[in-house]
């Protein structure tokens, strides 16, 4: 006779699972609730596991499971001698399934107002002694702690697969580990910092083809989540020119259409329809345009997916296509298509960066900033429509790499300087794009301004108004500049860096 252990937290689909093993004539060990709830759903060859170990449950049932007669049950390897025969002069019989989860320590101390004597109470001892001896010894036994594995546990037990067997114990040991790196967290505060992330997948190269490359995620949200509808696979490149997209894309309401390169936009428009947003932004660089990721906000329409048929693109994201779409566009072999979801609230709080000896942390830049936070700093106001190119640049210069500088009319991006050692020098590439388009233009800095020069060479280019953080040294002589080129000037007291 085969036996189960089995001693659950979350008794989510238990009883389907024992009643299965019991059919297949299994004897059945389990403890406290667990056993209460299988006895009341009439399981046959049930038993408490005080029987098996004779020994009671002690200390408010903190010790019922740590005991020779259930840990030897479960780590004999049964093609040792030895291990048989010391389980025969110790009455101990073998254990070869075990299904364990264990108490909700992470939800417990997730709560707000949680002492800790209620976070201690929740540290699972016996259950992670259990998972992992059976882990260990998954040759010979299936450990099982996730409910979702039931019923392909039930179904494949007669067949011994040791490659499934080990994969159940693959999933157990990273189970505890991430049970045990909660717990640790808890007790290390903000002195220690443990990440999980699961391996997705091999890349074919990082970003150059000498540099090898893998995907690992945690949330799975965003372009690690996102819908791979045809082409090639997703290069590391994609991957952080598709996430730099994306997070641009989420800062708009309107229909919004932008294309990358590089992680930097070389277009981005708002308009009343998404067709009119796609050819707005691709048509504010289309040099630069050339092999970009094109994102959209709304549904990929016909009329895109021609348009984006007669250029090069490497990669197309949007929420959703059209099915005549999506067919004029598969006529392309190697174009990424990606259907992301672009409605769900990010669960991202923070930030991370690898640099050499260590890693940073910062939170995650979620920092709107809307009409009521602008101040304006001198006697000329901003018009409407400057007050909405203003809000945009502002919405797009925050996923440019610094220093940067955007030019923007009527909801497009006229002009981009991005990525310049000086901010004068993002300031004449912008206006070098945006040429005779920055007549009447915004500009909108990603931080201040440390000298008039860059004023003086906007207002003499024909732009109208800017938006900045402040905070410089010589605001009051920057203001001044504004003021004598009759610019309006408004300060957001936010920075927007990124590099």
């Amino acid at each position: 006779m085969r036996r189960a252990l089995i001693s659950v937290f979350n008794k989510e689909g238990v009883i389907e699972l024992v009643q299965s093993l019991s059919v297949l004539g299994w004897e059945i060990i389990s403890t406290g609730g667990t056993y209460k709830l299988l006895a009341e759903a009439g399981i046959k060859n049930l038993k408490a596991v005080a029987k098996v170990s004779g020994f009671p449950e002690i200390l408010d049932g903190r010790v019922k499971t740590l005991n020779p007669q259930i840990h030897g049950g479960i780590l004999a390897d049964r093609s040792q001698a030895s291990h048989l025969e010391d389980l025969k002069n110790q009455a101990i019989e073998p254990i070869d399934l075990v299904a364990v989860n264990l108490y909700p320590f992470k939800e417990t101390v997730s709560r707000l107002g949680v002492s800790e004597a209620e976070a201690i109470a929740n540290i699972d001892i016996g259950g992670v002694a259990m998972i992992r001896a059976a882990a260990k010894n998954y040759q010979h036994v299936y450990v099982v702690v996730d409910p979702v594995d039931y019923q392909e546990v039930a179904g494949r037990l007669d067949q011994n697969e040791l490659d499934f067997k080990r994969k159940l114990a693959a999933k157990a040991f990273a189970y505890t580990k991430d049970y045990d790196q909660a717990v640790a967290g808890y007790f290390a505060g903000a002195t220690e910092l443990f990440l999980n992330f699961k391996k997705v997948r091999e890349l074919r190269y990082g970003e150059n083809p000498h540099q090898r490359a893998c995907l690992y995620q945690d949330s799975g949200q965003g372009i690690v989540g996102a819908e791979v509808l045809h082409g090639k696979e997703l290069s590391y490149n994609n991957l952080v020119d598709g996430d730099s997209a994306f997070n641009l894309i989420r800062e708009f309401g309107w229909p919004a259409a932008a294309v990358l390169k590089h992680t930097n936009p070389c277009g981005c428009a708002v308009a009343e329809n998404i067709d009119q947003a796609f050819a707005k932004a691709y048509g504010a660089d289309a040099l630069s345009a050339f092999g970009g990721v094109i994102v959209l906000n709304r549904g990929c329409t016909v009329a895109i997916a021609e348009a984006i048929n007669q250029v090069f693109a490497e990669m197309v994201i949007a929420p959703a296509y059209e099915v005549q779409a999506l067919d004029i566009l598969r006529q392309k072999k190697n174009i990424r298509i990606l259907r992301v979801n672009l409605t769900l609230p990010l669960l991202e709080s923070k930030d991370y960066k690898k640099i050499v000896g260590g890693i940073l942390q910062q939170d995650f830049d979620q920092q709107a900033v809307t009409e009521k936070d602008l101040k304006a700093v001198n006697e000329i106001l901003p018009t409407k429509n400057q007050l909405q190119d203003l809000l945009f640049g502002w919405s797009v210069v925050r996923h440019v790499k610094s220093n940067a500088v955007v030019l923007a009319k009527d909801g497009l991006t006229v002009g981009i300087g991005a990525g310049q050692m000086s901010r004068v020098d993002a300031v004449e590439i912008a206006l070098r794009k945006a040429g005779v388009q920055a007549e009447g233009a915004v500009a909108a800095s990603d931080a201040f301004f440390p000298f008039r020069d860059s004023l003086d060479k906007l207002a003499q280019n024909g732009v109208k108004s800017v938006i900045q953080p402040g905070g410089s040294l010589r605001d009051a002589e920057v203001i001044q500049a504004c003021s004598e080129h009759k610019m309006s000037m408004v300060f957001t007291g936010f920075r927007a860096f990124r590099h």
